[in-house]
């Protein structure tokens, strides 16, 4: 089923149409980021044969630690955007936006109009935060 999206006027808040997508494909990721950080705290593969094997210069377990909080700041940011913009439909707002469902195949408690508005709000409040 291929949907065409939408064009956005988000003119009203400033906001380019470059910025827009940096935006919109910094929310697309956020499955990606949840999966990256469920798998972070696994332990990895270590071959023991008394070689050095480090690449990096530094303690990766601190390094993963750092990255980790820097992921999980990211979905947070992502999910408290969307509880802001509309905490009655952020469910939905979150589906739409990191995952790219239209407003026709949620069941969304609001109409069109409303959604969408809410939508251009959730992608304001994003560009001042980021």
């Amino acid at each position: 089923m291929d949907v065409k999206k939408r064009e956005m006027k988000l003119s009203d808040y400033h906001i380019s149409r470059a910025r827009y997508n940096e935006l919109k494909y910094f929310c697309m990721q956020y499955y990606e980021k949840k999966q990256k950080l469920a798998h972070a705290y696994s332990l990895p593969e270590i071959k023991n044969d008394g070689q050095p094997k480090g690449k990096h210069v530094g303690n990766s377990t601190e390094r993963q630690a750092i990255d980790n909080m820097k992921l999980q700041k990211e979905i947070e940011l992502i999910e408290q955007t969307a509880k802001e913009a509309d905490e009655e439909i952020s469910r939905w707002l979150l589906m739409n936006i990191t995952e790219g469902i239209a407003y026709e195949y949620l069941d969304v408690p609001k109409a069109r109009k409303q959604f969408y508005e809410s939508r251009r709000y959730f992608f304001y409040l994003l560009f001042l935060k980021k």
